[in-house]
């Protein structure tokens, strides 16, 4: 196995023991990146020297005695996270030539654990987008067949790690941005609980449904990503510090929406769904179909309040204070503006956006009373496995509803893992596990135990 191909925990174990160090991990992963990111599209921006001696640092770090839960590891970072001193674009012209003056808590937390920052990823401009073509900077593919869209927003996050250009890369969830590309890339990926990572630093777009997670090769790898990231930030009022009970997943029910099967469900993803459900069983969990019957509403519902949010935070881009002229705004950004604007106008925020408020509310209710019944809910990430490259550009709508079972999650402020579970037609696709707030431990374990009887994880695309 390659250096670059290995996983956090697996990385960890040769650099401790001495097999190899962290420059040579480092320049696996540059390499990587060098032979197939022109092809990919997946970074924006490469930091090869910061990179390197930050690895020779990590080095002398490792040879001291000194053990941190990242030390010497190739991360990568959305490039929606403020970065000292290197560039931070948001994959949107506006900000361009945008250098932060100080790091996101996350970025900084990531550091001080010892990770080597290998570059800034491509996205969604300002993460507005489900397939990763909306960047103004070109878009992403999907290492499995280049002709297809590997999600979004976070899609470069996601091709970064499945394509073995660093072993793992942070990413930001306001309506399945970590989850869908996950899916789409045969790699695990976590939307924590709002307010278990904290949003400071990171370029807003929807601020009561901001979650800030990350992408893994395996689910141990996410536990120890989160492990460094989640916590109280003094600089983010909405953060928590808390932990949540773990049972035995053989007294585990675990529940299936029954609204789900008449959502169009994609044929060859049912059989998947089923086939993983199944195996939950094998595992020792109990399976039972419950209803969330709110759950039609939630695309209209987040579909007003995330435009909303965004008007108000991209207000900020004047080209006056920072970032250059408005007119660089992009087709979608300016689609969100206008319809957030128009929903927050007097008049019509009444009928609007206190409405869908008011349907947010019901929506986590729903899940506030299946969570009696069950520990945690499977469910697809997207209605279809990935689909082509300018499919749906020029259908926006269609483009929205391939988060109709992603935004709910968000709207609720609960936990979502997604991780792989088999191919169609040669694309990846995934299921989210679901649970109650701060029931990360419990997410992890189930993906843990379906991970390690599948091991879905272990195929890699070919580049």
């Amino acid at each position: 196995m390659k250096l670059n191909e290995l996983t956090i925990k697996e990385a960890r174990e040769g650099l401790k023991s001495k097999k190899f160090s962290s420059v040579e991990l480092t320049k696996a992963c540059l390499e990587q990146i060098k032979k197939h990111n022109k092809d990919l599209n997946a970074f924006i921006t490469v930091t090869e020297k910061e990179a390197l001696d930050q690895a020779k640092s990590a080095d002398e770090l490792i040879s001291s005695g000194q053990d941190l839960p990242l030390l010497g590891i190739p991360i990568a970072l959305k490039d929606l996270f403020s970065t000292k001193g290197i560039k931070t674009t948001a994959g949107s012209k506006v900000l361009e030539n945008y250098v932060p003056q100080y790091d996101a808590t996350v970025v900084k937390k990531i550091k001080d654990a010892g990770a080597v920052i290998v570059g800034k990823t491509n996205l969604d401009a300002w993460a507005h987008g489900s397939s990763g073509e909306n960047s103004d900077f070109g878009p992403t593919k999907n290492p499995w067949n280049k002709e297809y869209v590997p999600g979004g927003s976070s899609s470069g996050s996601a091709v970064s790690v499945a394509s073995d250009m660093c072993l793992a890369a942070t990413g930001t969830d306001t309506g399945g941005s970590i989850r869908l590309p996950a899916s789409f890339n045969n790699v695990v990926g976590l939307k924590p609980t709002y307010g278990k990572v904290s949003r400071y630093g990171i370029i807003a777009m929807a601020s009561s449904l901001d979650s800030i997670g990350h992408f893994t090769k395996t689910v141990e790898d996410s536990e120890i990503m989160l492990s460094v990231t989640g916590g109280k930030d003094i600089m983010d009022a909405t953060t928590l510090e808390k932990k949540h009970e773990v049972k035995p997943l053989k007294k585990m029910k675990i529940g299936i929406v029954a609204q789900y099967s008449f959502m169009g469900i994609d044929k060859n993803l049912k059989t998947l769904l089923d086939n993983a459900d199944k195996q939950l069983k094998k595992l020792g969990a109990n399976t039972e179909y419950i209803s969330l019957p709110n759950t039609q509403y939630a695309t209209a519902c987040y579909y007003i309040i995330q435009p909303s949010e965004v008007s108000s935070n991209l207000a900020r881009y004047d080209g006056i204070r920072y970032g250059s002229a408005r007119q660089n705004f992009g087709d979608e950004a300016k689609r969100r503006i206008m319809l957030g604007t128009y929903t927050l106008s007097a008049g019509y925020y009444d009928a609007y956006y206190k409405k869908a408020m008011q349907v947010r509310t019901l929506i986590k209710q729903d899940f506030n009373y299946a969570f009696k019944k069950v520990d945690a809910i499977i469910t697809p990430v997207s209605p279809t496995p990935p689909w082509k490259l300018g499919e749906k550009i020029n259908d926006p709508l269609k483009m929205y509803l391939s988060d109709i079972f992603t935004v709910t999650a968000n709207l609720a402020g609960i936990p979502g893992l997604s991780v792989p579970i088999g191919f169609s037609n040669g694309l990846p696709v995934g299921m989210q596990i679901l649970g109650p707030q701060f029931s990360e431990a419990r997410l992890f374990q189930i993906g843990y135990a379906y991970e390690q009887a599948t091991q879905w994880y272990k195929q890699k695309p070919k580049l």
